[in-house]
């Protein structure tokens, strides 16, 4: 706590104002609550958390979890509320059959919620059918140089700016990914450059080039961690970027994606699939096990692809092969589809997902 306790007052003392967390978080809305609460900060910041809706089976359920919210961090109200890890329309809609939007119109009519708004790890067709289903005040993407095109993506990003829905963005340098396990190559790419920026400096000022983006959420575990994200949104600007700095992230990704299994650009001409299979997204996370480790792939996997009310197995291809007559790059997708699957879903990760999916998509009613 002591550890967290400085940083979080180094962060505020340096501006930052805006503090993410979530039910699911162990012990984040606790710590955060009596550090924002000692402190005598809660009402100079923001305080952003979420609602597991994946655990919610009956409308009670919401204003329980709320509620347990508010104790846990001290206060009376939440300043940016959000559904969180929303992966398909299906979600909303079994909450709204629950009555999640009568229950936000109250809060918001009490003050015990200012902004509602969700946070979303699916494709961006689900993204936007989510986005333009409710009068959303903002959202959270998954969005870095390296899932420009996954998930909601760039197409995701400029469509909620163009409804003016403020974009916030999480993962912005992988889980640490784009810093600590870029390869030599990439990391030569960055060194070559005049500019002297570090790997987390070059993945956060991408972000920062786009007037899009609203805030960047960045995990920080250490004070240099804090004083050099704190330095560098300081000094970003929305536009600064130059021909020469597009071309370092387009050597540094090109060098990432040399280590991936299938060249999919994730360019979607080849979907929508008869069956349902979500294809780039299952080669997205075939990809992530070699880029970044076996485990954040078949996790993103789980969370992405097959945690949805309508699974995208790759395992439900009959081998129709009308995507390949699509596909711009030539790649043979039903034999990679059968590899990407037996990679990504190993037998324990096989019974965990069943398990996991008899769970969360019980009837609505029971």
């Amino acid at each position: 706590m002591g550890k967290a306790e400085k940083q979080i007052l180094a962060a505020y003392n340096a501006g930052v104002n805006y503090y993410d967390t979530a039910y699911i978080y162990p012990g984040s809305e606790t710590a955060l609550g009596e550090i924002l609460n000692r402190n005598g900060l809660r009402d100079k910041v923001y305080i952003a958390t979420k609602l597991p809706q994946y655990m919610i089976h009956r409308s009670p359920a919401i204003e329980r979890y709320f509620q347990e919210q508010l104790k846990r961090l001290k206060t009376d109200n939440i300043d940016y509320y959000l559904m969180h890890m929303i992966t398909d329309f299906a979600q909303w809609e079994k909450l709204k059959a629950l009555g999640i939007e009568e229950w936000i119109a109250a809060k918001k009519a009490s003050g015990a919620i200012k902004n509602i708004g969700f946070s979303f790890h699916g494709n961006t067709d689900q993204f936007l059918k989510v986005l333009d289903s409710y009068d959303w005040d903002f959202c959270l993407i998954q969005y870095n140089y390296l899932d420009e095109n996954t998930q909601a993506g760039c197409a995701g990003l400029k469509a909620a700016a163009a409804k003016g829905i403020p974009v916030v963005i999480m993962e912005p340098l992988r889980g640490g990914k784009l810093v600590n396990s870029l390869p030599a190559a990439a990391r030569k790419a960055i060194a070559a450059s005049p500019r002297g920026w570090s790997p987390a400096g070059w993945g956060l000022r991408w972000l920062y080039n786009q007037p899009e983006v609203t805030v960047v959420l960045s995990g920080m575990n250490s004070d240099q961690m804090v004083e050099e994200n704190i330095s560098t949104a300081s000094e970003a600007m929305p536009g600064a970027f130059t021909d020469e700095d597009f071309a370092v992230i387009e050597a540094v990704r090109k060098a990432i994606k040399s280590t991936e299994k299938v060249g999919c650009t994730g360019c979607r001409y080849c979907m929508p699939c008869p069956q349902g299979v979500d294809i780039p997204g299952a080669f997205r996370c075939y990809n992530a096990m070699y880029a970044d480790s076996k485990t954040s792939g078949r996790f993103q996997y789980a969370q992405t692809v097959v945690m949805t009310e309508k699974p995208a197995f790759a395992s439900q291809c009959i081998e129709c092969g009308k995507c390949e007559k699509h596909c711009p790059q030539g790649i043979p997708i039903r034999q990679k589809l059968k590899e990407a699957d037996r990679a990504l879903r190993p037998l324990p990760y096989r019974i965990g997902i069943a398990i996991a999916r008899k769970y969360m998509f019980r009837k609505k009613h029971q």
